[in-house]
């Protein structure tokens, strides 16, 4: 064993590390007087910041769970690792030589468990950045420039190549002085029939870093039809590796979801190398798991939960993204950050976004754009037949224990209104009290989640689920006014074009709140819109639909009687008017939700946009209330 580090060089360590330099790894840290910093507590969970630095006297302390000490009990603490391997590795750091005062200085086999198993993934992070230049890996260096990266890109990112041979990489380790137990335990090496083998062969190779730098693991591509492995292979779970506790890029991202605030969460390593190049610093992703809460808490410590911090994640369009988006907000309500989904509309990742359309499209994608848990219940909603009391009711038995989770009650209340409008069910207050009553129940189970409702509730009978195709098809009954107008005026759209024109052009899609509807609108759209309508304008509309359903729809309307004594302008406006005005309402409300969570004490940028945007909005809306279709 290596002797008792020096006293002296202890000292030195402690001395030359700055202990905010170190703690800033690892969490946000903010201006708290006096010359201390603050942050959010690494050790516990908490909600404010309670966990206090002093860079002057080289100390933390955290007032909620009262863990405290110098910058080497940080490190041992929030790493477990031992006294010696702490001095070490910030003695590494900061480039002093230890003297150990049995034996001189320290050589490298006496050095502790982690410290050792890091170095051999450092030391193989190298090797295989070295081999991306050889001949064998031209198939990898295709892989990444039909992709778009250049060889900068892939040096950023460090990617690089294991050979194809079985030992390559343990015959360097060896080497370099690593033990066949160490080549295992660093799940780099695995037993074969002769001894140890290389885990990874033949395949593209991404480091995995922690939060502080340090290379703990290895994503690995498969390149070849004949590799019979998994598409892509990460480093099993190791002393140093723990796939629930890393995030890939988290040490490229940090700084930036630090600074504003804002974490972009991609699928793949490919898409984090995309958003990256393409100005959007903040992007990171999972490795080989679902995102989790283990995941949370390192974003959150990052971010601070201040007011305006927000995590949007970037999921595939098709059906496994859509799934990894629902996990996502089954842990939703840990962030105190708002949550967001974005996805291209032609279901792209970043990735192929990037190749297809450029940079910008990629920072584009990642504009918030949807709330995660207004996609989770519109996910849920779109599974059953609206257009039935029976269909309204069973997607309310399992939308309603979503909404109940939701711990905020203003934001809870919030969301159940806005799900009675997705549901169509005009007795607001039955939907927001029957969210109340699941709420309670979970709150007296313990915290263990509402059971789903199984009995019919007054009004809404429990019938089993319509059909996937159904909710895309037939248009909502007429109970609800907002989808009773949005029907007039897309059956004037189709039958009477010049007399909503050209303001109805003008329309965007999300204007009408009933799916069936919106793509009824948007089939107007795609024909060129109804100004100026040509004597074949419904058969183009017609040939615009996605499919039978929606071009059913719009030949339904193209028929169906409007209901007016007399159509005319004056009946064509009010409909034009009464779309549009609840557009506008419905964006107030949100705009005041976000004006709410802003707080007084928000961003002074942020708040005067949003007020002015509030302020434009309310003119609008009074002036269509005072002067009708004279104000579109």
């Amino acid at each position: 064993m290596a002797g008792r580090i020096n006293d002296d060089d202890v000292k030195a360590v402690r001395d030359a590390v700055p202990i905010d330099a170190v703690v800033s790894e690892y969490l946000q840290l903010r201006n708290a007087g006096g010359g201390n910093l603050k942050g959010l507590c690494p050790f516990h969970d908490e909600k404010s910041p309670s966990f206090q630095v002093s860079p002057s006297k080289g100390l933390f302390h955290c007032f909620g769970c009262q863990e405290g000490g110098d910058t080497i009990a940080f490190v041992m603490k929030i790493d477990h690792l031992s006294f010696s391997e702490t001095v070490e590795r910030l003695a590494a750091k900061a480039g002093i030589t230890l003297r150990y005062e049995e034996g001189g200085y320290n050589p490298g086999h006496q050095r502790g468990e982690r410290i050792r198993l890091v170095e051999a993934h450092k030391v193989a992070a190298q090797f295989y950045v070295d081999q991306l230049d050889s001949p064998e890996a031209e198939i990898g260096r295709k892989f990444l420039a039909e992709r778009g990266f250049d060889q900068a890109a892939a040096a950023h990112f460090g990617v690089g190549y294991s050979p194809a041979g079985w030992d390559h990489l343990t015959r360097f380790l060896r080497g370099k002085g690593f033990s066949d137990k160490e080549l295992i335990l660093s799940g780099l090496s695995q037993d074969g029939r002769r001894g140890p083998i290389d885990r990874f062969r033949g395949r593209l190779m991404w480091p995995i870093k922690d939060v502080g730098g340090e290379i703990v693991g290895f994503g690995a591509r498969k390149l070849r039809d004949d590799d019979n492995g998994p598409k892509y292979l990460n480093t099993p779970e190791t002393p140093i590796y723990k796939k629930s506790q890393v995030l890939y890029g988290i040490d490229l991202a940090k700084k930036d979801i630090a600074k504003v605030s804002r974490a972009v969460v991609v699928e793949g390593y490919t898409d984090v190398m995309a958003c990256h190049l393409a100005g959007v610093t903040t992007a990171i992703a999972t490795c080989g798991t679902a995102f989790g809460g283990d995941h949370i808490k390192i974003l959150r410590r990052l971010l601070m939960d201040n007011g305006s911090a927000r995590v949007i994640f970037t999921f595939d369009g098709d059906a496994a993204g859509q799934k990894a988006a629902l996990r996502a907000f089954e842990d939703d309500q840990k962030f105190a950050a708002e949550t967001y989904i974005a996805i291209a509309p032609d279901g792209m990742d970043p990735c192929d976004l990037r190749l297809a359309k450029g940079d910008e499209a990629v920072a584009d994608l990642v504009q918030p754009r949807t709330p995660l848990f207004e996609f989770a219940l519109r996910q849920i909603v779109k599974r059953y037949d609206l257009e039935t009391p029976a269909g309204r009711a069973a997607a309310l038995d399992e939308a309603a224990p979503v909404v109940a989770r939701i711990k905020n009650i203003g934001a809870q209340h919030e969301v159940a209104v806005q799900l009675a409008g997705m549901l169509g069910i005009l007795d607001t207050q039955f939907v927001v009290k029957r969210v109340a009553q699941l709420a309670r129940w979970a709150r007296d189970r313990g915290g263990k989640g509402p059971e789903r409702q199984q009995t019919p509730q007054r009004g809404y009978d429990t019938a089993a689920p319509a059909t996937a195709a159904a909710s895309s098809g037939p248009a909502l009954n007429l109970r609800s006014p907002a989808h009773r107008t949005e029907r007039e005026l897309l059956k004037l759209a189709l039958q009477r074009p010049e007399l909503v024109s050209p303001a109805f052009d003008a329309y965007g899609v999300d204007e009408f709140t009933a799916p069936p509807y919106a793509a009824v609108r948007q089939c107007v759209q795609d024909a060129g819109g109804a100004t100026g309508a040509p004597s074949d304008y419904l058969d183009t509309v017609r040939e615009a639909a996605p499919n039978d359903t929606v071009r059913a729809l719009v030949t339904e309307l193209a028929v169906e009687t409007i209901f007016a004594k007399t159509v005319d302008e004056a009946y064509a406006g009010d409909q034009l008017v009464t779309v549009r005005l609840r557009a506008v309402d419905r964006r107030i409300r949100e705009v005041q939700g976000t004006l709410a969570r802003l707080g007084p004490q928000g961003d002074p940028e942020r708040l005067a946009a949003v007020q002015n945007e509030l302020w434009v909005l309310t003119q609008y809306g009074q002036s269509l209330r005072n002067n009708g279709a004279a104000a579109l």
